[in-house]
């Protein structure tokens, strides 16, 4: 039996009463299953939404493309192949795992394991600044092998998105078209690091959220 294929697809749409439902048709009517909806963003006149959806066996995602975008209003930032589970309150389930975990180092093992899943990133590594230059301190699966061998935005106060294109980003991690996103966990240097291979790029609200969890991690890892 071949197996389904899913795509997490990211839409900019007309932030309106029936557009979502729009949308919904024009996927349903290329064979796309809508298996969950995440708001991003919302602002004035437009919503950032991201949808985790089916294809049947043998269909190509860029069908759902041509199918969002031909509704007014519509466009399609990135799609990507959705490996992760689809899980309530990610974040709650985070937070409980790490506080189960025994001693710092596992708690922040945990934390970058999890956090690609929960904030829908490629990977995710903790990174210290030392005298002697930043040092990985843990990673999850899918961390580039090379490091940063520096890291010039450390310290660093609050979450921010980096800028990917910056001289200190390994070449590999710039040939991947890898954008990142990191927040201080530790005091401002120690700090989670996002990275999202492919793109697309951190809004605001991501970065915001990447803020919000890494700073009640902080208070449960010590």
């Amino acid at each position: 039996m071949l197996a389904v294929p899913s795509y997490l697809l990211r839409v900019q749409l007309e932030d309106r009463p029936g557009s979502l439902g729009s949308l919904a048709v024009a996927l349903g009517s290329v064979g796309a299953d809508i298996l969950s909806l995440d708001v991003v963003e919302r602002s004035v006149g437009y919503a950032i939404d991201d949808l985790v959806v089916e294809l049947p066996p043998g269909a190509m995602p860029d069908m759902l493309i041509t199918a969002a975008e031909a509704l007014k209003g519509v466009y399609v930032d990135s799609i990507r192949p959705h490996t992760g589970l689809l899980e309530a309150h990610r974040e709650l389930e985070l937070i409980d795992h790490v506080a189960a975990a025994d001693g710092k180092l596992k708690r922040l093992q945990v934390l970058v394991d999890e956090a690609p899943k929960v904030l829908r990133v490629g990977w995710s590594t903790v990174v210290e600044l030392t005298d002697s230059g930043p040092r990985r301190v843990v990673g999850s699966s899918g961390a580039p092998e090379t490091p940063a061998t520096e890291t010039p935005w450390l310290p660093l106060e609050r979450a921010a998105a980096l800028d990917a294109t910056a001289d200190w980003v390994p070449q590999v991690w710039r040939d991947m078209d890898t954008t990142l996103a990191a927040a201080p966990l530790d005091g401002p240097t120690t700090a989670v690091v996002l990275g999202r291979p492919g793109g697309p790029a951190f809004r605001p609200s991501e970065v915001a959220r990447l803020g919000y969890l890494a700073g009640i991690v902080a208070t449960i890892v010590g």
